[in-house]
């Protein structure tokens, strides 16, 4: 209890020494992983565990909507509604605000995430909120755009007073909202926000978000940070456009290790470090130099069906300086809404085409099987490929090839090894194992359409990646994460 006291006023303390390196419309909250491994006996069941769950997550992206964070790959981010805290899994991923709020009722919710990785679950107490007119704009965005007539007709206000454009008073209909192993439903609600952790302590009044007084599967609500009207940055746009329209998170590298994710990686809202940052677009992003650190940028490209995602083009991936050429639908996303590529916040692994995956992982094998043994046991148990056996008596692999992300506007971004080959010891062998992280987005044709291909989490490691609204483009640059704390 004494060391969790600690670790939580240092974070405190980090805070205030950090502002002074802030510009002063940034702010710099911190982004806890809620990676546990208490449900997951062995490795290889963690590893499977996320795996599936990023497959999951992105056949889910491929169709309606997109999917809240899962257990392993969880970033939580916490500030106060009214007068209460509670922590949100941060999704770049989805467009919707919503946490639960009492009386809350969760279905097959036991053993959904650790109560010691998030600090406050909720549910959220009513004590100021106010609900969400059927003749907002908000109400008519979280119910897909439908006419406020229709809303407020749901809302059960009369015929007169539709027709005079009277219903005002008529509260926003609940809403249903459907992931991939869960759904909710809720109200809309507005309430000032607050960040108590900036300096000075920013509000946001009138604050719109979902209640949800019942869910399946989905204990903890989501902070939105897509693209959408009712996303956290889209409503902090709307007052402090210098805050919400450029947004920036440095993932500390943690490589499942427990150990690694007790210092929270940081979220900025805001220009953080303007005068040290460099802008490039022509050159490959490997690391900061001279104290200065090198922006690649690529463009969003526009999605007419999910206007939410954060998509980027793929233009190539470099195995071991092969360069190997990306199919059409990732470098774009066309007239249906099909394409591209998602920088998502909240899927572990980054997903590809099959045939595109089968290009890429062949070339590593190429390199890496002539070297050392396929652990096809590993596999079969972890759901990664490839796995390779280690030499006996050696901790490390030798030799794994460079692999480098080539994305639209000539941006080309350097992977570190840990990005995307994971070592870790094998206790049934007694050695040492190294698996690709990549998984298999499957058959494009099969696939219902939506986005081609995700960048997850767990390649985003190390990496400040932004958000710029205005440009709209998406940067990538190394950084030592942890060393954005000051």
């Amino acid at each position: 209890m004494a060391s969790s006291v600690l670790f939580l006023l240092s974070i405190f303390f980090t805070f205030l020494s950090l502002q002074s390196s802030l510009s002063n419309s940034a702010i710099l909250l911190p982004l806890s992983h809620s990676l546990s491994t208490t449900p997951f006996n062995t490795t290889h069941h963690l590893l499977k565990s996320t795996a599936t769950r990023s497959a999951s997550r992105f056949r889910r992206h491929r169709s309606r909507v997109s999917l809240p964070l899962s257990p392993g790959a969880d970033y939580t981010l916490s500030f106060s509604i009214g007068a209460q805290t509670i922590s949100l899994y941060m999704d770049t991923g989805s467009d919707v605000v919503w946490l639960p709020c009492h009386p809350f009722e969760c279905i097959l919710c036991e053993g959904k995430y650790s109560p010691s990785a998030v600090s406050h679950p909720g549910p959220l107490n009513l004590t100021s909120a106010a609900p969400t007119s059927c003749k907002s704009a908000a109400c008519s965005a979280v119910h897909s755009s439908l006419p406020s007539s229709d809303l407020c007709a749901m809302a059960k206000c009369p015929l007169e007073s539709i027709e005079i454009d009277e219903c005002k008073p008529f509260h926003c209909p609940p809403f249903y909202y459907a992931y991939g192993d869960g759904s909710f439903v809720a109200k809309l609600y507005q309430d000032t926000l607050s960040f108590h952790a900036a300096a000075p302590p920013l509000e946001l009044p009138k604050f719109t978000f979902g209640c949800a007084n019942s869910a399946l599967g989905e204990p903890i609500g989501v902070a939105g940070f897509g693209r959408g009207l009712l996303s956290l940055p889209a409503q902090l746009a709307r007052s402090s456009p210098e805050i919400g329209n450029y947004f920036s998170y440095c993932l500390i590298s943690h490589s499942f290790d427990a150990d690694r994710v007790r210092q929270p990686s940081p979220l900025i809202l805001g220009r953080y470090e303007e005068k040290i940052k460099k802008e490039i677009t022509t050159t490959t992003t490997t690391g900061s130099k001279d104290n200065v650190v090198y922006y690649s940028y690529t463009p969003m490209l526009n999605n007419p069906k999910h206007s939410y995602f954060y998509c980027v083009g793929l233009e190539a991936a470099s195995v071991g300086g092969r360069r190997i050429p990306a199919p059409a639908s990732l470098r774009r996303v066309d007239r249906r809404g099909n394409g591209g590529m998602v920088v998502d916040s909240g899927t572990t692994f980054s997903m590809l085409p099959r045939k595109f995956y089968k290009s890429v992982v062949g070339e590593f094998d190429r390199r890496v099987g002539a070297v050392f043994r396929r652990a096809n046991a590993v596999e079969e148990r972890t759901g990664l490929s490839p796995c390779y056996y280690g030499k006996e008596g050696e901790k490390v692999f030798a030799g794994v090839p460079q692999l480098v992300l080539h994305f639209g506007g000539n941006s080309s971004v350097v992977m570190p090894r840990r990005n995307y080959f994971y070592e870790f010891s094998d206790a049934a062998a007694k050695r040492v194992v190294g698996c690709v992280m990549l998984l298999d987005g499957g058959d494009e044709a099969e696939g219902g359409g939506g986005p081609a291909g995700l960048l997850g989490n767990y390649q985003q490691q190390g990496f400040e990646v932004v958000y710029d609204l205005e440009e709209k483009r998406v940067g990538f640059a190394r950084r030592k994460c942890a060393s954005m704390w000051g």
